[in-house]
């Protein structure tokens, strides 16, 4: 019978990097992955200067940099005709962004992980969950069943872990775009320059990555999924054309491989703590892809939860020499996973509805606008949004209810043609303020019965 101190289902940014950590700290861990490394994945490939900083860490930032990582030291985001240009100061922040393959990074964490002393079974399928006395106690895999203290889900949005412990979603969103991409060779464009664009309907992401390739996705809303998919390469192409500055870098460039999209997802939180499990990662939290945030969240998230798990197993609390869940003390492990759970939902909960409304269909509002051509006159505004998006600062420390405002009244005085239309909207905006703060005031479904049962006390 194999016992493990913790089983990470899922070997990819969050588990693998979780992997490293707790190896370091002595733990014993084995990672269980279906898929074959190097393996693709939807991702965006953008790392937040936060992330980096993680990477460098754990050790690989040197690799990903010798495999061919860009280092992202400009940004552009173009709403409409209105641009915002920046240079990423690694004196500001620490390090430049990065752009990187899921192909390249993903494999560059599980040899890491292999390398920190963490048992790593890939091409291996998890199939359920083991419980005992009410406790999830391990995993049924295809190579049979593996023991630990704490299984942990990092496994994606369609996780295994979640769909076995019914994880409950919470904060449920539908998706208001569908992303296609597609990767290009020859591009004269050497800069490392990430751009975030909404022009019409469509939406932008675009930066050089690894492999001496350039990616460039295209966002159209989600209600065009079954007109974009039926000729995807026509779509694609007129897409692209409707930004011509992107369009102008790819002239002359060849498409390597096939257009990908994403049709098939929605935003949530997920409850993400329960007796001998717990969910990091898109497992238990995934946004809107505009942002560019989903690489750094996991990075960042597991280095939480790496301390968390570290307290909760310094205490002596389990024995994974024993199934026997009556003779083991669990009120430990358990108090530092509801723990690390509020830790995520706080941190996690603006990003979330930034990206929502970063990701709206549609074309871009009069307000919208407004509010950008503002910060982008502004040097320290557009340094706030760069510490937005790289989680130094919440969205609404920039975007107060003065700024908001100011924007509002300027937006009314430049479209007078559009004021019933800018007030609908102004109003609306408010509604769902006051709604969102009443729903981060609620317990999620799951946090209330942990946090009060016998096992665990909150501290």
């Amino acid at each position: 019978m194999e016992r493990f101190d913790v089983v990470i289902v899922g070997g990819r940014c969050a588990g693998s990097s979780l992997a490293i950590r707790l190896a370091r700290r002595g733990l014993r861990v084995c990672v269980l992955d279906r898929a074959r490394f190097p393996s693709e994945t939807p991702s965006t490939h953008v790392i937040q200067p936060c992330g980096v900083r993680i990477l460098a860490e754990l050790g690989v930032l040197d690799q990903a940099l010798a495999a061919g990582a860009v280092p992202i030291d400009r940004f552009t985001l173009v709403n409409e005709d209105v641009r915002i240009d920046s240079v990423v100061e690694p004196g500001v922040f620490g390090a430049p962004g990065l752009c990187l393959r899921r192909l390249t990074l993903d494999a560059l964490l599980v040899r890491a992980a292999v390398a920190a002393g963490a048992e790593v079974r890939t091409g291996c399928r998890v199939r359920a969950l083991i419980i005992a006395g009410g406790r999830v106690v391990g995993v049924s895999s295809d190579r049979g069943p593996v023991y630990a203290g704490l299984v942990v889900g990092a496994d994606g949005r369609h996780s295994t872990v979640a769909a076995q412990v019914r994880a409950a979603e919470y904060h449920v969103t539908p998706a208001g775009r569908m992303p296609a991409w597609a990767y290009y060779e020859g591009v004269a464009d050497t800069e490392g320059r990430l751009r975030l664009g909404r022009r019409g309907d469509l939406a932008f992401l675009a930066s050089p990555t690894d492999g001496g390739l350039y990616l460039a996705g295209v966002a159209p809303a989600v209600g065009r999924r079954e007109e974009f998919a039926r000729d995807r390469d026509r779509q694609f192409t007129a897409g692209l054309a409707t930004w011509p500055e992107l369009a102008d870098l790819l002239a002359g460039a060849r498409r390597v491989g096939p257009i990908r999209l994403m049709t098939d997802w929605h935003g949530y939180f997920r409850q993400s703590a329960g007796p001998g499990w717990v969910l990091v990662g898109d497992a238990g939290h995934f946004k809107d892809f505009t942002p560019a945030q989903g690489i750094s969240d996991a990075l960042r998230q597991a280095r939480r939860l790496a301390s968390g798990i570290e307290r909760g197993f310094g205490a002596g609390s389990i024995d994974t020499g024993s199934i026997d869940t009556g003779s083991i003390d669990t009120g430990s492990i358990d108090t530092e996973m509801l723990r690390w759970w509020q830790w995520r939902d706080n941190d996690a909960y603006e990003m979330y509805w930034f990206a929502r409304d970063l990701g709206a269909p549609g074309r871009s509002s009069p307000l919208v606008t407004r509010v950008l051509r503002d910060i982008a006159v502004h040097r320290e505004a557009t340094l706030a949004l760069l510490r937005v998006l790289n989680h130094d600062q919440r969205p609404a420390q920039l975007f107060t209810p003065r700024r908001l405002a100011a924007s509002a009244l300027r937006a009314l005085r430049d479209r007078p043609d559009q004021i019933p239309a800018t007030l609908a909207e102004i109003a609306a905006a408010a509604r769902d303020e006051v709604r969102r703060a009443r729903r981060r005031r609620l317990a999620p479904p799951g946090m209330r019965d942990l946090a009060s049962s016998p096992l665990v006390s909150p501290g």
